[in-house]
């Protein structure tokens, strides 16, 4: 499968492949746009059923994180790697090994960090071999971006609410949680402190339980979550749960969480807005673990961290009221809004070429 002939490609600025027979390694970076900076983005482990899936994901996931980083104002590209295999059984210190040294070929143009599949533990060991990875840092919560993550989401469902209802509080909304990694589980958190009635689910039945338990969610089957009458879904689990089939089954008025790439095709973003559901576009509101990241990697202050996230809640509210001027869905608004920052920036980045004689 030729990579320039796939549905995903936008115009990449390198795709780059390899593999390693030692340690087992097959991987992929894609650097989609390094207008703004060095191309970071997470470096995902996941056994693809396919190259050809494993493709069409990195394209996908790299030319979000151009957008996420726009929208947030950071001085980033966006790029992404993926590691084909089990997250489970695959890794060890040799893979590692192999991939740092497949991440530090490109010499700074890609940057990576934690990923579905990969950990801070993972990032630290490749940072042995390379100083092109980020996200393990001696912060708040060790380097995982992921509590962060979660707040841009929470602060999203708040702006969303607040746009469509009017309402001011969280007290009795009805909120439902596709997955509880470590972002859904913080989410989780967040959402029950605020006074919202959580319910959710996740193939992880330990995952689960201890949300249960711990934090007092209601459990739902991992195939009914998105079905459920509540006033918010949010998927926080694997992309593309947004699809013909599930949209014409949403009981949810608000659709917001921090999975990427949550729509199966464009056109599902049309088909949310013909059944008047809410949705805030993913690589918007997910956007709090690469600022987070982008504090790790640059040294700033985390005291202006939690304002930066909180940030998400304004960019979005203005993405929503764009979209309802105009009707048209609040993807599309999200990117032209993204391509416009991206021209703005990059202007003002540009220097004068200097002559040589």
């Amino acid at each position: 499968m030729s990579v320039f002939s796939d549905p995903s490609f936008d115009g990449h600025e390198q795709v780059v492949f390899a593999a390693d027979l030692a340690s087992g390694l097959r991987a992929i970076i894609a650097v989609h746009d390094t207008r703004l900076g060095a191309a970071v983005g997470g470096c995902r482990m996941y056994p693809y059923a396919s190259e050809a899936e494993a493709i069409d994901d990195v394209l996908r996931l790299s030319r979000g994180m151009t957008y996420k980083s726009a929208l947030a104002g950071l001085p980033l590209g966006g790029g992404k790697s993926v590691i084909i295999g089990d997250p489970g059984q695959d890794k060890s210190a040799a893979l590692w090994r192999a991939m740092a040294g497949f991440i530090d070929s490109l010499g700074g143009r890609y940057v990576a960090a934690e990923d579905s599949g990969t950990s801070v533990t993972d990032l630290r060991a490749m940072s042995q071999y390379t100083e092109h990875v980020s996200g393990f840092a001696a912060t708040e919560h060790g380097g995982d971006p992921s509590p962060s993550t979660a707040l841009g989401v929470y602060v999203a469902i708040r702006a969303a609410l607040a746009h469509r209802l009017g309402v001011s509080d969280l007290e009795g909304v009805r909120v439902a949680i596709q997955g509880l990694g470590h972002v859904g589980f913080a989410l989780a958190q967040m959402l029950k402190s605020a006074g919202a009635e959580v319910l959710a689910s996740d193939i992880n039945f330990a995952n689960l339980l201890r949300a249960e338990s711990e934090l007092g969610v209601t459990p739902v089957a991992p195939e009914n979550i998105l079905y459920e009458d509540v006033d918010v879904l949010a998927p926080c689990a694997l992309g593309g749960a947004l699809n013909a089939d599930s949209i014409s089954r949403l009981r949810a008025g608000i659709v917001a969480g921090a999975a990427n790439n949550q729509l199966r095709e464009t056109s599902d973003g049309c088909r949310l807005v013909d059944r008047g559901i809410l949705y805030c576009p993913d690589f918007l509101i997910n956007a709090g673990g690469i600022i987070d990241v982008h504090y790790q990697r640059s040294g700033l202050d985390r005291a202006g961290l939690r304002e930066h996230i909180e940030s998400i809640g304004d960019r979005l509210t203005e993405v929503l009221q764009r979209a309802d001027r105009c009707h048209r869905p609040t993807g599309e608004i999200a990117e032209e809004l993204a391509e416009e920052l991206l021209g703005a920036q990059s202007k003002t980045l540009k220097q004068p070429l200097r002559s040589v004689a």
